[in-house]
């Protein structure tokens, strides 16, 4: 806090105390330290969550708070949706979902999206898909409408992240010598600890590794790569992370 004082003092700007705040990250085993930050005779206020770039972050990066402070816009989108129905085509229905439902849903979707409460997102993105009966799959209407489920859209979403920022990760060949099968996918750093496993970086190089070889291939064409992507997720519609791993997909054919 005293080098970010003086580089402000040194750039003529001033720090707003009533927008800076203290946030521990924690575990859930974890207790909370009581600790008290205190710069030029002012505190800076400890808290539990902050909203940081249109994401609501807490201190055990559950989410939870995040979900539920998008719930409200999304039903009010379902609404919207589901009431021009019998009054609009399909094609302009697709264009309102994108335009009003799906550009809420996927911001910084790689970071929540594989969180406990994202099911609670799916439940109303499954809402506006159909009006049958809430037992009914409608894994058949995600795919004739051309729309990924959240937990499809969280896969491709992180996985295009992985891609467009390869210098962030490393691949198994630049971390030993030894050659076997797997050289080319990406290296999972060693850790038990959920909330590192759940994080982007783990998550994202876990699930780039599980794709098919043939797809895996084109990734230094970002375009094709794209396109192939979620012609892949299209065909499978996964309804969970857990799904697209119990597939085998060394027999995949783009």
């Amino acid at each position: 806090m005293i080098e970010i004082s003086n580089w402000f003092q040194c750039n003529c700007l001033t720090l707003n105390y009533d927008k800076t705040y203290f946030l521990q990250f924690l575990t859930k085993k974890q207790n909370k330290m009581q600790q008290q930050i205190v710069t030029s005779n002012q505190v800076i206020v400890n808290i539990i969550c902050t909203k940081f770039l249109g994401l609501i972050i807490d201190s055990t990066l559950s989410w939870k708070d995040h979900v539920t402070e998008i719930t409200p816009k999304l039903n009010k989108a379902c609404y919207v949706i589901r009431t021009l129905t019998f009054l609009r085509s399909p094609e302009v229905l697709r264009t309102i979902y994108f335009s009003y439902f799906h550009s809420i849903m996927s911001y910084g979707i790689i970071f929540w999206g594989n969180s406990h409460y994202s099911i609670n997102i799916f439940k109303i993105q499954k809402r506006i898909i159909t009006n049958s009966n809430r037992y009914d799959t409608c894994r058949p209407l995600f795919k004739h409408l051309q729309i990924l489920p959240l937990p499809s859209q969280y896969i491709f979403s992180i996985i295009l992240f992985v891609i467009t920022s390869k210098k962030l990760f490393q691949l198994i060949s630049q971390v030993h010598n030894i050659y076997t099968w797997y050289n080319d996918n990406l290296h999972l750093s060693s850790t038990g600890l959920t909330l590192v496993q759940k994080g982007v970086a783990y998550s994202g190089c876990k699930i780039y590794n599980h794709l098919p070889p043939q797809i895996k291939k084109i990734s230094n064409n970002v375009a094709l790569f794209k396109t192939m992507l979620k012609k892949f997720l299209l065909q499978y519609v996964f309804y969970s992370v857990d799904e697209y791993y119990q597939q085998n997909y060394n027999d995949y054919d783009c």
